[in-house]
């Protein structure tokens, strides 16, 4: 469906209310994290703290690519509508949760949900816009993704420190709401029925595979040892779910993920560009409010703050090179410079110390976020404009499922350098017979000693250093990757191209 059978007006009203349910998806991810010490205060449970992550990471991760099989075979409209019921429920749920393990459970459920919310709102754009028009309403996307990254934390901290940890979730529920009536008002879907098979049997290996994978990569080296039983088993069963994966797609009549996808070289070019972005990038971006709370001293909000310029870069960048995109119909060369700048970027937050200044800082994270904004949304501007439209949920989806992979291996290899880093650094600094904070946490880190403490904060930024630069070099192999991305021209329709 184009433009031309969609009035202007309504697509502006779909548009605003697919930008409302991709801001309530990606908030989601980081909103909860500056409330995580208040919740367990509130609720107890320290022990299980990470699965309210974890759950949320993982059903989101692993119902992307169902959501994306779904809206190609039945269509968007309902998997859209269903995905922000699922996601309000759940939303509703977390804010009345008793304890630690209801938490766990409903933020599982608002996953489902949400995994929905980001894979059926992106292939709606490529529904009722052309690729050549496409690049300004995706750059849009790009600059929410950014705000809500950024913002996230500061709505978190402003609702704890003035209502209810809870609030979180409530606030989830009138724009969602909003967001579902707009779209069951204005976005009209071909009603089309035809027989389709479901490939029950590659969903679950899919999934299965997707489920061990984020449980190995967000539990390994923190609840337990990366040599324990549990996750050995879950890596030999992640490859031997995701080994069987492709053999059951090929027998299949409708796969979940058809294989002829891995034989277009734009989007087998796209994924490993966003697998090896969201490794570099999200898994050393995930250490900034670590150094910025308790190496500069900055509480939630404050640390937030900081990482503002971070937003404003990719806004501009996002935005401007939505248009110069839309204008010219040529993409490539924003992956490329993107991932260059980004790695830039990486590269200064290694030079990141104790007395780096607030506006170095700022400088720093600037640069990344103006390398973000040129490079996410691309690609997957250029997936959809390479596959058939009846392939547009399963390439959609594919493609942010790799960057969601990506993001979950770095955070936990980066997590693994820094851990054992900082065991090395503090055993070199730290006086015979004195011991560090058991977590470090700002307020574990403040009750040290004067003396201590700025041993302690000295080790800490030093142990930064190396997850930066290996971020850097990582970055640096996305950007070689880039080159290898071709230019297919952008569609003025939404017929699709020919493109291998």
């Amino acid at each position: 469906m184009s433009t031309t059978q969609q009035p202007a007006q309504r697509v502006r009203l779909i548009f605003s209310a697919l930008l409302l349910v991709l801001f309530l998806a990606s908030l989601d991810q980081t909103i909860v994290s500056t409330a995580l010490p208040t919740i367990v205060g509130d609720l107890g449970g320290l022990s299980h703290l990470s699965w309210v992550v974890t759950g949320y990471l993982l059903s989101s991760t692993v119902s992307g690519p169902l959501y994306g099989k779904l809206g190609d075979l039945y269509g968007r409209k309902v998997l859209i509508q269903a995905a922000i019921v699922i996601f309000l429920v759940g939303s509703a749920l977390c804010g009345i949760a008793q304890n630690m393990t209801e938490l766990i459970l409903f933020r599982t459920l608002q996953g489902l949900g949400a995994g929905g919310l980001v894979v059926v709102a992106i292939a709606v754009i490529g529904d009722i816009i052309p690729p050549r028009d496409r690049g300004r309403y995706q750059g849009l996307f790009g600059a929410v993704f950014g705000v809500s990254t950024v913002i996230g934390p500061l709505i978190g901290g402003f609702f704890v420190d003035n209502l209810s940890w809870r609030w979180i979730f409530y606030v989830n529920l009138p724009v969602g709401v909003l967001a579902f009536l707009v779209i069951g008002a204005t976005f009209h879907a071909p009603a089309t029925r035809v027989q389709h098979r479901i490939d029950y049997l590659g969903a679950a290996l899919l999934a299965g595979g997707l489920a061990c994978l984020v449980l190995l990569t967000s539990l390994g080296g923190t609840t337990y040892a990366w040599s324990s039983p549990v996750i050995i088993v879950l890596g030999v069963a992640g490859i031997a779910l995701l080994v069987l994966f492709p053999f059951v797609e090929q027998r299949a009549t409708e796969p979940i993920l058809p294989l002829s996808l891995f034989r277009n070289r734009i989007f087998v070019v796209s994924s490993a560009i966003g697998f090896i972005i969201g490794v570099a990038l999200f898994g050393a971006i995930t250490f900034l409010p670590l150094f910025l709370q308790i190496v500069r001293g900055r509480n939630p909000t404050s640390s937030g703050l900081q990482l503002t310029p971070m937003m404003a870069g990719l806004l501009f960048s996002s935005i401007v090179g939505g248009q110069i995109i839309s204008r010219t119909g040529k993409y490539r060369p924003f992956p490329i410079a993107g991932t260059a700048i980004a790695t830039v970027g990486l590269a200064l937050l290694s030079l990141l110390g104790v007395h780096t200044t607030t506006v170095r800082t700022s400088l720093y994270v600037l640069v990344i976020g103006f390398g973000l904004g040129m490079v996410m949304q691309v690609l997957v501007l250029a997936v959809q404009n390479a596959v058939e439209p009846r392939q547009m949920g399963v390439a959609t989806s594919g493609s942010i499922m790799f960057r969601q992979i990506g993001g979950s291996v770095g955070i936990a290899a980066f997590g693994a350098i820094f851990s054992n880093q900082l065991r090395k650094n503090l055993a070199k600094t730290l006086p015979a017979g004195v011991h560090g904070p058991k977590s470090a946490t700002p307020a574990a880190v403040k009750g040290l000693s004067p003396h201590v403490h700025a041993l302690y904060v000295h080790a800490f930024s030093n142990a930064l250093h190396p997850v930066f630069l290996v971020g850097a070099v990582v970055s640096a192999l996305s950007f070689l990757l880039t080159w290898l991305l071709r230019e297919v021209p952008l569609r003025k329709t939404t017929e699709p191209a020919v493109a291998a």
